[in-house]
């Protein structure tokens, strides 16, 4: 046995990559398939005989859905494991409690998942949706006649800063668009929520004022399934008021009774349901990888997969791993998605993406009732926000990820 396998290896044989992901506590239900998912692609990148020549070696830790414990394990990461890169996270709050720490040991965290905008690091890299990516197609769907010719909105979501920053940006929106105060209800419980009765009674009582209702739902983690449980107990059906969500996944509907949920909506970026060579390849070595032909894959995963492949790319192009060269060679790396388009790294550290939403089937699987027809690129500032929509990322020109267009300064100011 080598040195390698036998776990001997010293340091400067392997390139290391952490893997940080909540593995217990609130978030597992989603976050413990992408550490399986990392490790499938970096079995997969050293089946192909490593980067510049050594095995990447991953490490993984738990930061158990505690939000300031993430920030210590990815101390404990880059400082003790001395990693190149991370990859992880799910929650915003989870990757604020983390970004000082990349800032001041200068690392690299590669994020996953959709989130709220309004943020653009230079330490970081953003392979999920942006609010342009996800949260406003949704809404402009819902809005269509396709959609139902929505009126009235329920803005319900989990108490912290990813749906707080979300509806806000969803309510000026909605309000630019013509809706008015008393069409818009907001909503939101805490983490792990379980007693949904009252929630769904008042979202009943709103939705029976005569005019189209639609649920926009950034309720998070393990309260969905309660959620659901309680919109089918109190006779809610998809075509009276639809839910449209932006955390459920193929993972999250995997071990639950479906039945409350079909024909309700979900917006992502990618859908194990989508048919091309590339997905049907990706799909048959995750249910290997997992010795399981039932295990699903979901948005996030393909994200990491995007993410993993970018920064192989940019490690190969500036010849190390070294983190500080990374990130200037990682905006412009392209990367085939596995929805049949090219992801490309931009200049504001995050990507083009394409836009489905789904709608939950029975199996589990979502079918595709609508797309955008090319890639958006991924805007870091809203447009619909008064201390956004003047401020510009650019890693490469400006070298600043909040850029005043008005004061021509740095700073956000």
């Amino acid at each position: 046995m080598s040195a390698f396998g036998a776990g001997g290896a010293r340091a400067e044989e392997t390139i290391k990559v952490g893997i940080l992901h909540s593995l217990s506590g609130t978030m597992a239900i989603s976050e413990t398939t992408l550490k399986d998912a990392m490790l499938m692609l970096i079995a997969e990148q050293n089946a192909k005989g490593g980067v510049l020549g050594k095995k990447l070696e991953p490490v993984v830790v738990d930061p158990a859905s505690n939000w300031p414990l993430f920030a210590e394990k990815a101390r404990e990461l880059i400082s003790k494991d001395k990693v190149s890169a991370v990859f992880g996270c799910w929650t915003s709050v989870s990757r604020k409690s983390v970004l000082p720490v990349f800032k001041e040991l200068d690392n690299i965290l590669f994020y996953p998942v959709q989130y709220e905008g309004e943020e653009s690091e230079r330490n970081v890299f953003y392979t999920g949706a942006a609010p342009n990516q996800q949260a406003i197609p949704a809404v402009d769907y819902l809005m269509s006649e396709d959609g139902g010719g929505t009126k009235r909105w329920v803005l319900e979501g989990t108490d912290y800063v990813y749906p707080r920053t979300t509806n806000k940006i969803l309510e000026a929106y909605l309000k630019s668009k013509g809706v008015k105060d008393e069409d818009i209800m907001i909503n939101y419980t805490p983490f792990g929520f379980s007693d949904w009765q009252t929630e769904v009674s008042k979202i009943k009582a709103f939705g029976s004022a005569g005019k189209k209702t639609a649920v926009v739902s950034t309720v998070n983690g393990d309260a969905n399934v309660p959620f659901y449980k309680e919109l089918g107990n109190q006779g809610i059906k998809a075509t009276d008021i639809p839910v449209m969500a932006f955390s459920v996944g193929e993972e999250e509907l995997a071990g639950i009774d479906t039945k409350p949920l079909v024909g309700h909506l979900a917006a992502w970026n990618y859908f194990e349901s989508i048919k091309t060579p590339e997905n049907e390849e990706f799909i048959k070595k995750w249910q290997a990888f997992k010795k399981n032909p039932k295990a699903v894959t979901n948005d996030p995963m393909e994200a990491h997969y995007i993410g993993f492949n970018m920064w192989v790319k940019a490690v190969e192009k500036a010849g190390t791993a070294d983190p500080d060269k990374v990130i200037a060679a990682l905006p412009g790396i392209e990367q085939k998605n596995l929805t049949g388009g090219t992801a490309t790294m931009l200049p504001n550290h995050h990507i083009t993406k394409p836009v489905f939403i789904g709608e939950i089937e029975g199996n589990g699987q979502f079918d595709v009732v609508w797309k955008t027809d090319k890639l958006i690129p991924g805007e870091a500032w809203s447009k619909q926000l008064e201390g956004s929509k003047d401020l510009e990322a650019d890693w490469v020109k400006l070298n600043c990820g909040n850029y005043n267009t008005k004061t021509k300064k740095c700073g956000g100011a």
